[in-house]
């Protein structure tokens, strides 16, 4: 006979199912139609993927209804199908799966993506009608997922509840790195309350893959009182030959089950970009769990702490000439270093500043600035440019996104870079905001990276995107992204050399970890006629390390270096991972004059030591400095 549900919960640790939208779209179904509507129209696909993750594994398998709510189904005409949707989705779990399944099911945030003028009352009455067509087909609980307030989350919570207050309620965030906190308050504060109301488990889902997963796990008080549930993605999505890909292997999932289950999980799925292989690896890696084997593994994934630089910054530098050479004409002369410098995800620049000045220090050529990365919101890179210019006499180069202005932003925002004298630019498509911490934000995409870098040189020329005369010229610098991880490098270059054909002034790549392919790189690239910055992000830990391999996309570490992390945190990892990018430094330097790095979690100081480094190593300290003095 089957344990209750929430028996279960306490005593097991059972495997949850995947995704349900992306595995869809992965056996080739359309983007932009409701798969929620595919419980009435096609009941055998979604049966199908019940089943495939049912024999994977699973044994906590969710409904097909999380977007089934009112304000969701009204863009397809749906609004009134609400109870048959959700009805129907239930029912279909139910018959495709054994009877040694848990049919949870899944209901998703109303608010969530920027809705959050939807007022309390109407909340509680679209959730009441999702809910009510779920419990007339009978499920054995109900999994609240992807929220990102805590108020949205006890609205459901207790509508759940007045309707049936013995049936178990799982209550998800959505992952994000976001110091511990949800809309302000701490997570731990957060599922107390939770727990109080009156939920059964807690946890996340969604948003990041494991690494993230675990991070926010970490964060939590070990007496916290409830099982947790974890749904992470599979890593961070990569755009390949028109179609999106998820990186994260499923040996990965099951090396980190097991660490979720020492954590505290008692159930363990999976989220965006997961497949039924990786809940067979998920479901197979548990069944080895005890609490003496993951022991070591819980150990690993503990946080690390920031160490702040301890040499403090020295006096401004004056501003910089205004007959300053450009950035190609510095590289021609002597090697040349850029560092990107992230912009904070709140209001407080106290550290962005204060890594800004010890770069300056550190006599950094360029300080690059991200748009909005991997589409989290950042505060704009244009006014903190114009600061550290103003402040510090540092050259800004700016990162410009496809994905967050149509053409008409796009244009005056270049025309306010030319205002205020920020001419160095790189263009960048831009991850989908479906993936970022706003996924009911648009994606504007009204121009390839292509597309932008030809109307910016447009811009050179005095002519607006519309072909109407600008009185003036712009003198922008544009550069173009290029990602060398890849199996077919003669491909990446073959693209490459059309975003040159497109005015593309220089490259900077993505970053490199391996010295072979450094050297393959300068021989692949050596006909073009434009610099190449090439990228160098340190490593800070071996989790780190086995974060940016498996969920992050155009990052591709080798076992050695994997290896030679593993098990480090703290200012050991941070130690050997300068120790490994200064060895990439010696192959590079005499092959390339254009240096990129990038500051990994803030640790500017690990940049400082490399850029020192690399006039060290080049023997251009007293050069740079006296440039500098001018």
């Amino acid at each position: 006979m089957k344990m209750e549900f929430k028996t279960a919960l306490s005593n097991r640790v059972l495997a949850g199912d995947g995704a349900m939208g992306t595995y869809l779209y992965q056996l080739g179904f359309t983007v932009g139609a409701s798969y929620e509507e595919f419980n009435l129209l096609n009941p055998e696909a979604i049966s199908g993927v019940h089943r495939r993750y049912y024999d994977a594994g699973a044994r906590v398998i969710e409904t097909n209804t999380f977007s089934a709510n009112r304000e969701k189904l009204s863009k397809f005409g749906l609004e009134h199908e609400v109870k048959a949707i959700n009805r129907a989705g239930a029912a279909i779990a139910r018959q495709a799966v054994g009877a040694d399944a848990y049919v949870v099911g899944a209901i998703g945030s109303i608010r969530g993506g920027g809705r959050r003028t939807i007022p309390g009352k109407l909340l509680q009455e679209q959730f009441r009608e999702q809910l009510e067509g779920l419990l007339e087909a009978g499920v054995d609980g109900i999994l609240l997922e992807t929220f990102y307030e805590l108020e949205e989350m006890e609205i459901a919570l207790q509508t759940v509840l007045q309707l049936d207050g013995s049936l178990p309620v799982i209550c998800q965030f959505a992952s994000e790195s976001s110091g511990g906190t949800r809309d302000g308050i701490l997570y731990a504060d957060a599922f107390l309350r939770l727990r109080e109301a009156g939920a059964a488990a807690i946890g996340f889902n969604c948003h990041s893959g494991p690494n993230g997963v675990a991070r926010n796990l970490e964060q939590l008080p070990a007496g916290i009182g409830l099982p947790l549930s974890v749904f992470p993605n599979a890593g961070l999505p990569s755009y390949v030959d028109g179609q999106y890909v998820y990186g994260s292997t499923p040996e990965y999932f099951a090396e980190n089950a097991l660490k979720f289950a020492a954590l505290g999980a008692r159930i363990i799925g999976g989220c965006c970009g997961t497949t039924p292989e990786h809940i067979a690896a998920i479901a197979g890696a548990l069944q080895s769990f005890t609490p003496d084997t993951v022991s070591e593994a819980a150990a690993e994934v503990r946080p690390t702490v920031a160490v702040e630089v301890a040499a403090k910054p020295k006096a401004v530098a004056p501003e910089a000439a205004a007959d300053e050479p450009s950035l190609l004409e510095m590289v021609r002369e002597r090697h040349t270093v850029m560092v990107e410098w992230d912009t904070p995800r709140d209001l407080d620049i106290t550290r962005f500043m204060e890594g800004a000045e010890a770069l300056r220090n550190a006599h950094v050529d360029f300080i690059t600035m991200a748009d909005n990365a991997v589409a989290m919101t950042r505060m704009s890179n244009l006014p903190l440019g114009m600061l550290v210019k103003e402040r510090f006499g540092m050259r800004p180069l700016l990162h410009i996104a496809c994905r967050d202005r149509n053409m008409i932003g796009t244009q005056s925002h270049l025309m306010g870079l030319h205002a205020v004298g920020m001419n160095h630019v790189l263009v960048i498509t831009g991850d989908p905001s479906k993936f970022g911490d706003q996924p009911g934000a648009s994606s504007v995409y009204d121009m390839t990276s292509f597309e932008m870098i030809r109307l910016i040189k447009q811009l050179n020329e005095g002519m607006a995107f519309s072909g109407k005369p600008l009185k003036q010229k712009s003198s922008f610098v544009v550069g173009a992204a290029f990602n060398p991880n890849v199996k077919h490098l003669d491909k990446a270059v073959q693209r490459l050399e059309k975003k040159i054909e497109a005015g593309a002034d220089y490259i900077m790549t993505q970053p490199v970890y391996d010295a072979r392919l450094i050297e393959r790189i300068h021989e692949s690239t050596k006909h073009l006629n434009v610099p190449i910055f090439l990228g160098f992000m340190p490593l800070v830990s071996g989790n780190n390390a086995e974060f940016l391999h498996n969920e992050v996309p155009g990052i591709v570490l080798s076992d050695e270096v994997r290896g030679r992390m593993a098990g480090l945190s703290g200012p050991e990892g941070r130690a050997r991972g300068n120790e490994m990018m200064k060895e990439l430094l010696d192959v590079a330097l005499p092959l390339f004059k254009g240096i990129y790095l990038m500051t990994p979690m803030h640790f500017y100081g690990m940049c400082v030591d490399l850029t020192n480094y690399v006039w060290e190593k080049t023997g251009q300290l007293a050069r740079v400095a006296d440039l500098a003095r001018r």
